[in-house]
């Protein structure tokens, strides 16, 4: 069973019950697919740390997912 912890755009973040090796919470980031629009696992997390880290920093989760993210928003040619 698995509880909903956050949903941010197209991603969704989940625990799915205990890692059965170290015992530790299995948290997931999900991803929606444009034509089904189911959720698939498309990251597994390693601790609540870096699931926080992707809540609070979408370009973040893009960047985990292959992604194009943290764009400039100004271009200066001479750089």
């Amino acid at each position: 069973m698995s509880r909903t912890i956050a949903q941010i755009e197209e991603f969704r973040f989940v625990e799915r019950g205990v890692i059965e090796l170290n015992g530790m919470p299995d948290y997931r980031m999900q991803m929606q697919d444009f034509y089904s629009k189911r959720f698939r696992d498309v990251y597994l997390f390693d601790n609540f740390m870096q699931l926080e880290t992707a809540i609070n920093d979408l370009d973040y989760c893009r960047w985990l997912t292959n992604q194009p993210c943290y764009i400039k928003d100004d271009y200066n040619e001479e750089n």
